[in-house]
């Protein structure tokens, strides 16, 4: 093979993968479904909720942002700085399929160590608004199986990766884009086995009469689902929530237990049609395989930023860095995707039930029950905001209402 062809084929194939990421988002993504009056949090919810979300914020912000920079800078210190090969060499040990996986849970480890006293006070906080549940002991075995997952998966990347680096010195980035590709496959098919299941337990509903009104709306709307589980989140949260995971065998519709007993029937009946939209719409499917073209894309860069240095395992922590990085630098094109998903799903739940007054109720008691942040600041909205706003969604409420027919007032009378 000539070094010409060894030097363009990556460059080929990441413009390749780009173009068919930018192509597969640009045509699958919800764009526009109906024009939104402008959101305006003033009309639904009162002075005293608006007040007590933004003291929460204030009092929560400063933690949980204080963590989310250290665990940015702690990889990105080590990985970008000599300190990385140094603590390869200092794990002593002589096989790199040795040394490798210590490397990626010591830096785990050291993470998770540094970032605990803000993710603690955190947690006090949640508390506090009552928010959470979650006895300390549950806390913190939570952290130790999210840190062991965590390092497990990126023990399997950094060992694949260094391997084909050693196999095929120049063509290593060829199969593991493929590789890559699958592995996102697989994980998005086992999720719901492999990873929901070491965090909370799943029971089937009940039979009764809100089954079976579940299993209608699923029957009407021509998604096949087996079976509705119910999580036992109220030992960790008071929080409400339900979502859809898995394809294919491993698909489920989970609804959280807080749910059941503090929503109102035609509130949850609302959430389950929205997660229904998710199943119609082939959402998991559709996140699977921008995942693919996009974990097959990043791995081209990387044979583009480090060549047959991949080989060397002691810049572990720089792949760890750039990892890091990457997926940093992709959250607000992730998000930006994510939210109009979600946004598909709201519509689907509105055209299902063809109830916007309880919509924009169920909306508004979400919001105000999980305390959700009703105006975050735009950097805040981009990096990490995957669902519209309350205030967008009550505005995706009225929207529909005005146009069926059925205008929502305001919920807060002036």
């Amino acid at each position: 093979m000539s070094e010409r062809a060894i030097r363009w084929a990556p460059r080929w194939a990441a413009l390749v993968l780009a173009a068919a990421l930018v192509v597969v988002i640009a045509t699958t993504t919800p764009w526009h479904l109906i024009d939104l009056p402008k959101p305006d949090a003033a009309l639904d919810f009162t002075t005293a909720e608006i007040d007590r979300q933004q003291r929460f914020r204030h009092e929560l912000l400063p933690w949980s942002t204080t963590s989310w920079i250290l665990s940015l800078l702690v990889p990105l210190t080590i990985g970008f700085s000599p300190l990385g090969r140094r603590l390869y060499v200092v794990t002593r040990l002589r096989r790199w399929w040795l040394a490798v996986p210590v490397l990626v849970l010591g830096l785990g480890l050291i993470a998770s160590v540094i970032t605990l006293p803000t993710d603690v006070m955190a947690e006090r906080v949640t508390r506090k608004y009552g928010l959470s549940t979650e006895a300390w002991d549950l806390w913190l075995r939570d952290r130790a199986v999210n840190w062991l997952l965590m390092s497990a998966a990126l023990v399997a990347i950094s060992l694949g990766l260094v391997a084909l680096a050693k196999r095929w010195k120049n063509w290593w980035w060829a199969p593991a884009a493929i590789a890559g590709a699958v592995l996102v496959l697989g994980v998005s098919f086992g999720y719901p086995v492999l990873v929901e299941a070491r965090f909370n337990d799943f029971t089937s509903m009940p039979a009764g009469a809100q089954r079976d009104e579940f299993m209608e709306l699923a029957r009407q709307d021509g998604v096949p689902v087996k079976d509705v589980l119910v999580a036992d989140a109220s030992k960790r949260t008071t929080t409400v929530n339900a979502y859809v995971s898995g394809f294919g065998s491993t698909r489920r519709l989970v609804v959280y237990d807080t749910l059941l007993t503090s929503a109102t029937p035609q509130q949850v009946r609302l959430v389950v049609a929205h997660e229904l939209g998710h199943a119609a719409e082939g959402d998991v499917l559709h996140g699977t395989l921008i995942g693919a073209l996009g974990s097959a894309f990043a791995i081209v860069l990387l044979r583009l930023l480090l060549g047959a240095r991949m080989a060397d395992p002691r810049r572990t922590a720089m792949l760890l860095a750039l990892i890091v990085a990457g997926t940093t630098l992709a959250a607000p094109v992730q998000n930006l995707i994510s939210r109009k998903i979600e946004a598909r799903a709201d519509y689907h739940s509105l055209r299902l039930t063809d109830d916007p007054a309880d919509f924009v109720e169920m909306q508004h008691e979400l919001s105000v029950r999980n305390i959700s942040g009703l105006e975050p600041s735009r950097w805040r909205y981009w990096m990490f905001a995957s669902h519209p706003t309350p205030p967008e969604r009550i505005a995706m409420g009225r929207a529909w209402g005005v146009e069926h027919g059925a205008p929502v007032p305001p919920l807060v009378q002036k």
